[in-house]
């Protein structure tokens, strides 16, 4: 695995009043003389333009501001269940972006533009995949139902509400429900419980379009029910219910309710998932408790047989014992684990590491090498193929790895953060620069983004192209301030 990056600080609520300021005065101008939408809902305050540029511009914030999990493994995973979900979908208007924070709280949230956030805790907690995808199907039926948009057409319409005061609270109440329901009542006052209405017909809507979803895309439709009810009955008598509790209050009434509506689809058992397995392994392995436990923890697994999979046991403990920086034990239970599925990326991942630490990197790059030619820009293989590279001093193969990828998975964070590390250790400094300046305004700290790309163009003089793309990447970052500014 990828050391995760360490990730830069941005304050979430003044970046979303300051779009959503400048977002309610440009919707004052366009909507003087403008008559409203007959028949479709939530186009009138926001067209699916700006909800793109408003999710893209959220993105960049959560990434300086929230624990994101920068692990190409995981990210896979969950990009890959979240498509299967959204394949299946009616009323997709963009692709679909899935991504982790590292938070035991169980949460999840979806924003403008298709962007889905899944705390870590809350797959830790699902005991099946039917029940983790029933909680994405929900979140990706809230995009597709535009609610969001229609909860701030509906306040706009008869509350009297400024944008920006409407914005900001939803999107903090979305990330941090616990602040972000008390600036959504400051803010509403009286009219607090019209708001609770509407979000409760859309916790409905949700609910019925996301469990047609989940039968549609071959999932246990009973997931829905079974996760809810599992969670309201472990805090119901706890002082501080989980966040997802507050943005998604689950009474018995919509318990009963999802599983009578599961009931109109055919039943579906499913044996267990590997890679769900795999995947709440390698968190418990690599981002929760220390890792002393985490070996007794693994190990008690295998003795009691107590796991749903024995090769995810198997797994967990081969990650806790790399952890541990015993890399030989960690060597003998991946090799196992490889030779009868020697394709997993998940194994692959994690032996990639092992065989960095224990100084053979040349399995690593000939075990990699093979990937890549069977699975080309895979995440996984790509950026793994270029740290074993890296690692190797094969600096220049290792650069034209990550570019290669980059053309066909532009703006991925990993990638920039590698090429400018690997830019460093060749004493390149000005490629070191603008690769930082990438990272960024990934991040959206664009100003800084360009202090970055200016102190490049020094170290470039010998390279005139190289100057010229820098004035021109100059001018695009400028481009995407002032377009944030316009919103």
């Amino acid at each position: 695995m990828l050391n995760p990056i360490p990730l830069f600080s941005a304050m979430l609520l003044t970046v979303s009043i300051a779009v959503a300021t400048s977002f309610n005065a440009s919707a004052i101008d366009n909507n003087k003389n403008k008559l409203p939408d007959i028949g479709i809902s939530g186009y009138s305050v926001l067209s699916i333009d700006k909800e793109l540029q408003l999710g893209q511009a959220m993105m960049r914030q959560l990434r300086g501001s929230s624990p994101m999990i920068q692990d190409p493994v995981l990210i896979e995973y969950i990009n890959h269940l979240g498509n299967t979900l959204v394949k299946n979908a009616q009323g997709v208007n963009y692709a679909f972006e899935f991504f982790l924070i590292n938070n035991a709280e169980l949460n999840a949230f979806a924003f403008f533009g298709g962007h889905v956030g899944i705390h870590s805790g809350l797959i830790t907690t699902a005991d099946t995949e039917s029940e983790l995808a029933s909680v994405i199907a929900h979140e990706i039926s809230h995009v597709t139902q535009r609610h969001l948009a229609r909860r701030l057409e509906s306040q706009s319409q008869t509350q009297g509400l400024t944008m920006a005061a409407m914005l900001s609270s939803v999107l903090l109440t979305l990330v941090n429900p616990t602040v972000g329901m008390a600036a959504l009542s400051a803010s509403m006052a009286a009219s607090q419980q019209a708001s609770i209405n509407y979000t409760r017909g859309n916790e409905k809507e949700a609910d019925r379009v996301g469990i047609a979803l989940l039968a549609n895309s071959n999932f246990d439709p009973q997931g829905a029910a079974s996760f809810f009810s599992k969670m309201s009955a472990k805090y119901r008598y706890s002082s501080k219910p989980p966040a997802m509790l507050l943005t998604h209050p689950v009474p018995e009434s919509r318990i009963t309710d999802a599983r009578q509506r599961a009931l109109n689809y055919p039943v579906r058992p499913l044996p267990p998932s590997l890679d769900f397995e795999l995947t709440k392994a390698r968190l418990k392995a690599r981002y929760q408790g220390d890792v002393k436990s985490n070996i007794t923890y693994f190990n008690r697994q295998l003795d009691k047989k107590r796991y749903v999979l024995k090769e995810a046991a198997q797994y967990g403990l081969a990650l806790s014992y790399f952890e541990n920086k015993q890399t030989v034990k960690a060597q003998e239970l991946l090799l196992q684990l490889l030779a009868t599925d020697a394709n997993n990326l998940f194994y692959v991942d994690a032996l990639t590491d092992v065989y960095i630490a224990n100084n053979q990197t040349d399995k690593a790059i000939s075990m990699l090498k093979q990937l890549n030619l069977f699975m080309p820009n895979n995440q996984v293989v790509s950026l793994n193929y270029a740290n074993a590279l890296l690692a190797d001093k094969q600096f220049d193969l290792s650069a034209q790895i990550l570019q290669d990828f980059l053309l066909v998975n532009p703006g991925n964070f990993i990638a920039y953060d590698l090429l400018t590390n690997l830019y460093r250790s060749q004493g390149k400094i000005g490629l070191m620069h603008m690769n930082k300046a990438e990272v960024l305004a990934l991040l959206g700290a664009y100003s800084k983004a360009v202090d970055e790309l200016q102190t490049s163009y020094g170290f470039l003089e010998e390279q005139p192209l190289m100057q010229k793309r820098v004035k021109a990447r100059i001018l695009q970052f400028q481009e995407q301030e002032s377009r944030l500014k316009r919103l």
